[in-house]
């Protein structure tokens, strides 16, 4: 037994009940009664007629009966390694005491410093004397010889 849903009330229609219409372009509608048809054929909008279910669906009407609530799911924290440190490392950072904590952070700066003092001081030499500018300019220009194109024969092509 098919049992099919009003075009516009989306009441159930049994067999043997109800009208089909065929719109010109082929779209079929089926009613359960003359009066989904009339209001269908009035253009009534089904979603402010109080009494479809497309009107109860919107207005959140008795609904409460047939579900229940979702429950939230809680989310649960946990700790994860990260690349470069484990597990264990983390939570001994964690209940590290923070002057022992800031005494390392002060100890990694100042090697920070010092290792990038010492690039410096061998960087310094590495770098070569500068030539004049005049000179690199007319090193870098030099005239290249072209050759002028030959006049184009024809019209716009």
């Amino acid at each position: 037994m098919k049992v099919g849903l009003c075009a516009y009330s989306a009441f159930k229609i049994y067999p043997g009940h109800g009208k089909t219409m065929v719109r010109i372009d082929g779209k079929v509608f089926t009613f359960l009664n003359a009066k989904c048809e009339r209001s269908h054929l009035m253009r009534r909008n089904p979603r402010k007629v109080t009494w479809t279910v497309f009107y109860r669906r919107k207005h959140k009407k008795g609904g409460e009966e047939e579900t229940q609530k979702k429950r939230t799911r809680r989310t649960h924290k946990f700790q994860r390694a990260i690349v470069g440190a484990s597990l264990s490392e983390i939570q001994a950072k964690r209940n590290m005491k923070p002057e022992v904590r800031k005494a390392q952070r002060e100890q990694a700066v100042r090697a920070a410093k010092e290792q990038k003092k010492a690039t410096k001081t061998a960087k310094k030499p590495a770098q070569p004397v500068k030539t004049s500018a005049k000179v690199e300019k007319s090193k870098q220009k030099a005239a290249k010889p072209t050759q002028k194109a030959a006049p184009r024969i024809g019209g716009k092509r």
